[in-house]
């Protein structure tokens, strides 16, 4: 695996009820804050290497956060996605964070659109990357993958953290042939992420986000498939803060017709249309999502004041 940047500081955040939180930082300690939520799976590392170069020249620091049952974040199961905001709060606070933008790939969409529905004080913008729509309740829309999942869920809600221990051992066992894996993967995808996988910098940043986030424990994407099925605990009518969507016409996972289902519904939103892309699309345009977030913070900031 190719040498990458690693983390300025990792750690783990005690939050309610006993647990803890990890998570890993990049760029300036003392920089306007964006937490990056992974997609399922993924882990705290999974931010690409433009957004952590680009947070190292602009000033921005830049927390990739492990739900629960990734890395070393207890594994847990939020009765609703809008509850895990009263972790992200104390988080914050450890993290001595006032106010944030939240980023979330894929199956980090949904909670980082929880967090602009349920902190609008402290959230200041949020930007999602080919994100999960609703499965239940008035904002639910059917097709792709995700429906899959709801059909599983009653199975994972038993089994989820057996087979994350079973995974987690599997990995343990291959790490050597990881490489190998990945590239089995890329092969098989749409062209827009077999392109973006074949590129040595996003090999090298999966590889070393999925062999540290499994290093105790992968319960979390099983746990992540529980919770999309059920109503999310909000409306996206909630969420009053400016969203900013990026998503792949090609889109292999989570059709393109969901984004703009979703952006259709959010208050204050615009989607970005990546033409020929597919599901990892908006990890390969990192230095234009933060550029517009960063502007998305200042405006929001003005309006406020």
């Amino acid at each position: 695996m190719s040498d990458i940047q690693r983390p300025a500081l990792e750690g783990t955040v005690a939050v309610r009820d006993g647990r803890r939180l990890s998570f890993a930082e990049y760029g300036s300690p003392r920089g306007a804050a964006i937490i990056w939520m992974h997609g399922t799976p993924g882990a705290r590392r999974q931010i690409p290497i433009e957004a952590r170069r680009y947070a190292d020249e602009h000033g921005i620091r830049i927390i990739g956060v492990d739900r629960p049952g990734i890395g070393s974040s207890t594994p847990y199961l939020y009765g609703q996605i809008g509850d895990w905001t009263g972790d992200l709060e104390l988080l914050l606070d450890a993290l001595a964070i006032d106010t944030c933008r939240l980023i979330g790939l894929s199956g980090g969409g949904p909670w980082v659109l929880a967090a602009g529905a349920k902190l609008p004080e402290r959230v200041h913008g949020v930007g999602v990357l080919g994100g999960v729509a609703p499965t239940r309740g008035p904002d639910a829309i059917d097709g792709g993958v995700i429906q899959l999942a709801v059909r599983l869920a009653p199975l994972l809600q038993v089994a989820r953290v057996p087979l994350g221990v079973a995974i987690t051992g599997g990995i343990r066992l291959v790490r050597p042939l990881a490489g190998n894996a990945l590239d089995l993967y890329a092969a098989l995808q749409p062209p827009g992420d077999k392109n973006l996988l074949s590129r040595p910098e996003f090999k090298a940043m999966f590889l070393d986000d999925l062999l540290n986030g499994s290093r105790k424990q992968m319960a979390a994407p099983f746990a992540d498939v529980v919770v999309f099925s059920r109503d999310w605990g909000f409306r996206l009518a909630d969420v009053k803060v400016p969203v900013r969507w990026w998503h792949g016409d090609h889109d292999h996972i989570v059709p393109f017709a969901h984004g703009q289902h979703v952006v259709s519904k959010l208050p204050d939103a615009e989607l970005y249309h990546l033409p020929g892309e597919s599901h990892l699309a908006g990890l390969g345009v990192a230095e234009e999502i933060l550029t517009t977030m960063n502007k998305v913070w200042d405006e929001y900031g003005d309006s406020r004041s």
